[in-house]
């Protein structure tokens, strides 16, 4: 059986101790440059690579951020993963990813995450339970809640600005003019759904603009779906806001098969500004939520937490912008 390289095998070929090849590999530890040298040199020689995971063990946190996610059949997600693992791995940071099935993040995706000293946790789009709150500050683990907040702001939240994104949607339809227009909800159990429904509708009733609405589930089968009924009532709307954009590909699809014209005949809004909105195809009038300033809020965070955790709590928001496209 081949032997694995260890500590003591570099220590020994090095000439120093074991707890001196074991400082060259602890971040902010105190050493020689010497030392280093010598540690270094024969690592490479031995082809040595240190254990983080036992590393962990000592220091009771690995260099592992996690990640919870349930919703990753919308193309915004892995967007935000794909931001998140370019970002984390800049800071010497991996990403452990932990999918859920459920709306509510639940007692196994928990275990996981404990069990692999995670040094902080991101939940994109699932819910919390009391008991969970409980689980990560009881362990000191800061935890960021991303395009999600929770009313009681038990944990750090970094959002786009919902309420206000929604309100210029409705404030460009009717400048755009049109007179009445169909809403197609997400999920109404999230904050941004609620939030996004709450502003958008506040400025129509403000005008007088009649609107109807539609529950989906923020998917492209939703939206598809959702539009197949609008189209079946025989009255087409001046102009949708669909609460996606995944979905508002769907709503576009179905109303192109049914040879509706866009947007002479109705206009089309989504929300995210996911990178198949700009498809010729589609070529998607859409809200873009500002990713990358969302993302760099929360590593901030995070970071700083890490380094000292304090369990600080607020709900950051942050402002996107419309993106006008051949829809409207």
């Amino acid at each position: 059986m081949e032997h694995r390289v260890t500590a003591n095998d570099v220590a020994k070929l090095a000439g120093v101790s074991q707890s001196s090849v074991s400082r060259v590999y602890f971040e902010g530890a105190s050493v020689s440059k010497r030392t280093r040298e010598k540690v270094l040199g024969a690592a490479k020689e031995l082809g040595y690579r240190p254990n983080e995971f036992a590393r962990s063990l000592i220091t009771n946190q690995t260099k592992i951020i996690g990640l919870v996610m349930k919703g990753i059949q919308n193309p915004f997600y892995p967007q935000v993963l794909k931001q998140f693992t370019t970002a984390f791995k800049k800071l010497g940071y991996s990403i452990l990813f932990v999918y859920t099935n459920n709306d509510e993040i639940q007692k196994e995706d928990i275990e996981i995450l404990l069990n692999y000293n995670v040094a902080g946790v991101i939940i994109t789009d699932a819910s919390l339970s009391l008991k969970v709150t409980e689980d990560f500050k009881g362990y000191r683990i800061p935890l960021v809640l991303f395009n999600r907040k929770i009313d009681n702001q038990q944990f750090y939240s970094v959002c786009c600005n919902n309420l206000d994104a929604s309100e210029k949607v409705a404030e460009y339809l009717i400048e755009k003019g049109c007179s009445d227009v169909v809403y197609i909800a997400g999920n109404a159990n999230t904050s941004t759904s609620r939030e996004r429904e709450k502003g958008f509708t506040s400025i129509l009733k403000k005008n007088n603009i009649d609107y109807t609405k539609y529950s989906s589930d923020y998917t492209y089968k939703g939206g598809y779906k959702t539009a197949q009924k609008v189209i079946a009532g025989k009255k087409i709307p001046a102009g949708f806001f669909v609460a996606n954009d995944i979905m508002a590909l769907g709503v576009l699809d179905a109303l192109r098969e049914s040879s509706i014209a866009i947007p002479t005949e109705t206009k089309v809004v989504g929300f995210d500004n996911i990178e198949m909105a700009s498809w010729p195809t589609y070529n998607l009038t859409t809200w873009e939520q500002p990713i990358t300033e969302m993302v760099k809020q929360t590593v901030k965070y995070l970071m700083a937490e890490i380094v000292d955790y304090t369990g600080f709590t607020e709900n950051v928001e942050i402002d996107g912008g419309l993106i006008v496209r051949k829809t409207t």
